[in-house]
């Protein structure tokens, strides 16, 4: 698998060392308390889990090992004659916490090309599935194919130290990373276009052969893919498929296996799903609008609508940020460059001028703004992506990047099983009614 592999054990070890020291010295330390309505509530703001690759600050956004995505896009190796990151670039920096050389991301592309061929049983099971399946449960269902291939799976059951479970994994992740925009790319064309397939290019780089698989040549294009495959790679570790794809590769579950429990909940619509509820969102007021171009007095009214109707306006909010989304705004900059002119992309922008102070207005909503879902639908549009129910597989071929960077680390450190303890509510009623006793 090359050197990189050598110089993730080399800072794997390096951090170990000072992960134990830290638990040794100070691991007793409480970091917060947990309230009742922490426990009920899905958890939330619990600090309960370590995420080497990425950190999530609800003002600045989303840092991979420090770096903002407008560092990324100034820091990271392009493509010859592109503008945006190799997603290449951003895997080497989550594995190693470096910024990668041109050399780095080309020794990581060209070994994602020889890996990237997909066995023929992977194809069969996608096949065996009715043509209406959701794209994403193709996707699931060809990811737990490919777990024929596991090296960890077979290494675990020949017996192996586990001090060796990282290297298996990483053999794993990186073959699982090579492989899914082929398989992505196989459903979409079967899906969408008559199953007319497109043979991989391997001389190009791991986004521009996912778009040129998919039938799209446009280098402009490729160029955001690449920007999409990096924005959606990671959002450190709490989020629902980043979390899974943790759980279940804590019990020692494989890559494939874990990834796929990852992709399951990435196709939750309060989840990755998200993102096709956007565009649809869009398209049915400008549907019942009688309009492509609405004004912000129509888009305003028809956000007070939804609202009253008791939904959501899909796009804005987030768990954690309490600003704009980066991402959004990487997307819409890319916009601005290459189709300010495209009537749904001003559309999304009108949304964003309107929508924040209406839901602010409500005294409900803590995070008004834009998250990454409200405007990568309307860039897909634009190239002639069209078919929404396909843009949660791009999120995922995107995320594997982050998660299976992480599952790597958390072989590497050893990391214990996942399992936290749980109560009932009628232990709760008796906490609450004994602290009552004790406060009297």
């Amino acid at each position: 698998m090359g050197y990189v592999k050598d110089l993730f054990k080399q800072k794997a070890d390096e951090l170990g060392k000072e992960i134990k020291n830290i638990i040794d010295q100070n691991g007793n330390m409480k970091l917060e308390d947990v309230t009742i309505a922490q426990a009920y509530q899905g958890m939330r703001g619990i600090t309960g889990l370590v995420t080497e690759t990425s950190l999530l600050d609800s003002n600045e956004g989303i840092r991979f090992r420090g770096y903002s995505i407008p560092e990324l896009r100034e820091l990271l190796p392009k493509a010859e004659g592109g503008n945006e990151p190799l997603p290449e670039g951003l895997f080497f920096l989550m594995l190693t916490g470096t910024i990668p050389t041109q050399q780095d991301v080309e020794h990581i592309s060209s070994v994602w090309a020889r890996q990237s061929h997909v066995p023929n049983h992977v194809f069969d099971v996608i096949e065996a599935l009715p043509d209406s399946t959701h794209p994403m449960t193709q996707f699931i269902a060809a990811i737990l194919a490919l777990q024929t291939e596991s090296k960890f799976a077979k290494a675990y059951t020949d017996g192996i130290n586990k001090k060796e479970y990282w290297s298996y994994i990483y053999e794993d992740s990186m073959t699982l990373i090579a492989r899914l925009p082929r398989v992505a790319a196989y459903i979409y064309r079967r899906k969408y276009k008559n199953g007319e397939h497109i043979h991989p290019n391997g001389l190009l780089d791991w986004s521009a052969n996912f778009a040129h698989m998919l039938g799209f040549e446009e280098d402009s294009f490729k160029d955001l893919i690449r920007l999409y495959m990096v924005i959606h790679a990671d959002h450190e570790g709490g989020n629902v498929s980043a979390h899974a794809t943790h759980l279940v590769g804590s019990a020692l579950s494989d890559p494939y296996l874990s990834f796929a429990a990852g992709m399951a909940g990435l196709a939750g619509p309060l989840h990755g799903l998200a993102n096709q509820e956007v565009i649809r969102w869009i398209e049915e007021m400008c549907n019942e609008l009688n309009t492509n171009e609405p004004t912000k007095e129509q888009i305003a009214d028809y956000i007070q609508a939804t609202l009253k109707a008791g939904k959501v306006v899909p796009g804005y909010g987030h768990a954690v940020l309490r600003k704009t989304d980066p991402r959004f705004t990487a997307q819409m900059e890319f916009a601005q460059k290459h189709c300010p002119t495209d009537s749904t992309v001003q559309t999304v922008w009108r949304v964003y001028e309107v929508a924040p102070p209406i839901l602010e207005s409500t005294g409900k909503i803590k995070n008004p703004w834009p998250n990454v879902d409200a405007h990568s639908g309307a860039l897909l549009k634009h190239f002639g992506l069209v078919e929404e129910d396909f843009y949660t597989v791009l999120f995922g071929v995107s995320r594997a990047l982050g998660v299976l960077a992480s599952l790597c680390w958390d072989r590497a450190l050893g990391l214990a099983i996942e399992r936290p303890k749980s109560v009932t509510t009628e232990w709760v009623k008796n906490f609450i009614a004994q602290q009552t006793v004790v406060a009297h």
